[in-house]
Formats: C-alpha cells, structure tokens, sequence
C-alpha cells in the first residue's frame, strides 16, 4: 500500500478545537475498536471523548489467567479499574452512561435477557444520558456501531439505536434543555473494522513470511464477503498499532494476552493493513469520498497544505 502523510491542523473552521465522540457498548470497546486512530488524533490535539453504555458486568473472563472466582466476584469493579487505566493510555475523556450489560445470549433456543439490562431499554429513554455527552462535548465528529452492531450482541445493536435517537435528540432544541444546549453533529460514522478484506490480508502477509495464521479457518467460513464496500474513510494509524494493543491490554479480564489478539507481528500488520476503517454515513459539510481522516471537511487547511479528502491509501 502507498499512502500520503501529512501533518494536519487540530483546528476547526470556527476556530475551535476538534471533538470526536466514540460510542461503545462496554468497556475494551474501545480499545478493541478504532483504538489506533483515537491515539492518532489525541496525538495530533484532537480532544477525543468515550461514552460507554454499560458496565460489562456480564461480561465472561476471557483472560485464563484471571479465570479466578474473585474475578467473577467483583466483575463490575473490575472492569471499571481496567477502563480507567486504558483510558490513560489512550489519553481520552471517558463517560460512564451507567446502563446494566445484557450478557451475550446462548443456547438453543436462545435464553430471554435480564429484566432491566440496556438492551431491553426503550432507545428514546436510554438515549437521555447521551444526549447530555453530546451537548457537553459538543463533538464535531460521533462514532458508533452499525445497524447490526458490528456483531449481533444485543448492547452492541442497541448502542447503535441509542446512538441514532441521541444524534437526532441531541439537537432538538425543545427537548430537555436541562440537559445542555442542543447540539447537531457535524459528521458520523459507523466503525468498520472486522471486515474480510482487512483479515485476508493479514493472513496472506503472514503466509508470505512462513508463519501459520489464526485467520485461515475464520476466512473460509466468513458469510458476508461484501462488507468492505460500505468503507468510505480510512485513517492510516500504524504507528499508533503499539497505543492501541497497550489499551487493550488494560482491560486484562477481556484479552488473552496470548491469544490471537496479538499473534501478528506490529511490522506485518502496518504493511499488510495500516489503516482502521469507517463509513461515513452523515455527513452536514461537503467532504468527498473516499477520505482518509474522519475531520475531512472540518479542519482548518493551511495554504499549501492539501485537504485531508484529497488523500487516499492506494
């Protein structure tokens, strides 16, 4: 891949400084997803805020070495430390939305979820507290999951609704102007990561160096072969690979720290796919598709000095 690079204002055209608000359902969220390029544009001056829906109490320990009973235990405060230390990682504001976690559903036939966990929730009324981090972040760009939930964890489904009813709440003025001026976002996106493109290249470059790849057998059953069209935005974030496992690696009850997670070599994974993807799916300044930076359209352009829509990894 080739790629152009060059160093861009964190600076609105108001004249203030760049928001970005990502939206996730629990916490490792956001380490998990897009961390690299949150490291990216704190780096860069960006003031970059994370708004979490619930606590992952039901979260499983997916970490051997922390399969303890006391872990199990004091699961909620567990999780809650290893957001704070990932959230100083990434050098992010982090918001805390307070809804219960819903669990990941199994069996057959599936088992009802929890009476009162988020996503049972009606969206307008678990949107509330949303609504209240947009107006207060005031964000020129908001992240969130797609229609499906990236994947169809039922808080991961339900993020995106409540993130779609707090965008539009969000900036209507009569409703509930206690919770802080109304706010439109500018711009929105929906976080693109687990797409088939990415892991085949990733397989392909480990094959190429003689090394086995944990992708194989996930490639050869992956359904949905398409999903990569709906990319409109890639961020090369590369050099932000080693920020973003770092983070991950914080929330120690959700990673296995040997586990395929990191069995790719950083060098491998920056040549193969330096990127993190999204989709622009809202979009109220003019920008032009395919971007390469989610302020596309929003920053201050020196004179000389190309518009970040002008550039494109090839």
């Amino acid at each position: 891949m080739v790629t152009m690079s060059v160093p861009f204002s964190a600076q609105a055209a108001d004249g203030e400084q760049l928001r970005l608000l990502h939206v996730h359902a629990h916490p490792d969220d956001e380490s998990s997803k897009g961390a690299a390029t949150t490291a990216k544009y704190v780096t860069e001056g960006v003031r970059v805020a994370v708004a979490t829906c619930t606590g992952g109490e039901r979260g499983s320990v997916l970490n051997p070495k922390m399969d303890r009973p006391e872990v199990w235990e004091n699961m909620a405060e567990i999780r809650q430390a290893e957001m704070a230390r990932a959230r100083e990682i990434l050098g992010v504001e982090h918001y805390a939305l307070g809804f219960v976690d819903s669990g990941l559903p199994e069996g057959d036939p599936l088992p009802d979820l929890p009476s009162g966990c988020f996503a049972l929730m009606a969206p307008v009324q678990a949107a509330e507290p949303l609504v209240a981090v947009i107006r207060r972040v005031r964000p020129h760009v908001l992240t969130t999951y797609d229609e499906q939930g990236g994947y169809p964890h039922p808080d991961h489904v339900q993020c995106h609704r409540v993130s779609v009813q707090a965008l539009r709440l969000a900036a209507d003025a009569s409703y509930r102007p206690d919770l802080g001026s109304a706010w439109s976002v500018p711009k929105v996106y929906y976080q693109m990561g687990f797409h088939r493109l990415r892991y085949a290249a990733l397989d392909l470059a480990l094959h190429e160096q003689g090394m086995d790849s944990p992708y194989t057998e996930r490639l050869a059953a992956w359904e949905d072969r398409h999903y990569e069209h709906r990319i409109t935005t890639r961020v090369r974030c590369s050099d932000y690979f080693e920020i973003r496992d770092g983070a991950l690696r914080a929330h120690a009850s959700q990673i296995d720290p040997d586990g395929r997670w990191f069995s790719v070599p950083l060098e491998i994974q920056a040549k193969a796919w330096p990127t993190e993807d999204w989709q622009l799916v809202f979009s109220a300044v003019p920008t032009v598709i395919p971007e390469s930076d989610l302020f596309a359209g929003l920053r201050v352009v020196a004179p000389g000095q190309p518009d970040p829509s002008d550039l494109w990894v090839i």
